[in-house]
């Protein structure tokens, strides 16, 4: 154990949020700034990597593995990869612990949202990190910002940010990614303060009758769900584009 704290980040998220492209735009960022910075791999089905990692997960397991020799699927099949983690712990410790104490660390995590909402592999292994080994670690929960262009949508994120928020008990970022994008996805029922403050959620439902079919059978579903959300006060959003480095400081 470092006699030194460590500093970094665990960044979640959605598949196709955008984990992975942060990480290599916020390495970049923080190495022009002079800090020493190594990206952490810990998505055994990430096979192909956008950036350098000093250490990646896949070199003591894989998804692609574990389903052909234990004939599961790919959700089965990771699910496993983090039990396996967690009991196997001390190979990642051993790993991250031949970096420098000064090392800032940013770990990239699997796209499966039951690992953070349901799933205590991944709450075991952040407490070991930040309880017995005091790293001082930040969540980055990226969203894509596609989903503010539907109201059911953006209702479903919610729920899902509150959810991450609460498992995995650490300081947390909630971030609206690809914002550039935003005006590709379609138009927006609110300026993007309305989504990124989280204010005033019944508006949300409002748009619900201009919606016909299947999601405006779930309405009052989704009134419970905003009620939810606007009693624990704690989601909040703030957007980015990793093309714009000020918005990565």
């Amino acid at each position: 154990m470092s006699s030194l704290p460590r500093f970094g980040q665990m960044v979640v998220g959605p598949p196709g949020s955008g984990k992975s492209t942060y990480c290599k735009a916020m390495k970049e960022f923080l190495t022009t700034m002079g800090r020493k910075v190594e990206i952490i791999n810990m998505d055994p089905a990430n096979d192909e990597l956008p950036y350098e990692c000093k250490v990646n997960i896949s070199d003591l397991i894989t998804v692609s593995d574990v389903m052909e020799s234990l004939t599961l699927g790919p959700n089965g099949g990771l699910m496993y990869c983090m039990e396996y983690i967690e009991t196997n712990l001390d190979w990642l410790i051993s790993a991250i612990s031949k970096l420098s104490s000064d090392t800032y660390i940013l770990i990239d995590c699997p796209g499966q949202v039951e690992l953070y909402t349901h799933h205590k592999s991944v709450r075991n292994i952040l407490d070991y990190m930040t309880h017995k080994l005091d790293y001082r670690l930040a969540a980055v929960h990226l969203v894509d910002s596609h989903y503010c262009t539907e109201s059911s949508k953006f209702i479903s994120v919610l729920l899902t940010s509150l959810s991450t928020m609460l498992q995995i008990e650490m300081p947390h970022i909630n971030i609206l990614s690809k914002v550039d994008l935003i005006e590709h996805y379609g138009k927006l029922d609110f300026n993007i303060d309305f989504y990124t403050d989280v204010l005033d959620l019944h508006q949300l439902i409002d748009t619900f009758e201009e919606q016909s079919g299947f999601m405006s059978k779930f309405k009052k579903l989704n009134e419970k769900i905003v009620e939810v959300v606007e009693n624990y006060g704690l989601v909040t959003f703030i957007p980015l584009t990793v093309k714009v480095n000020r918005m990565l400081v």
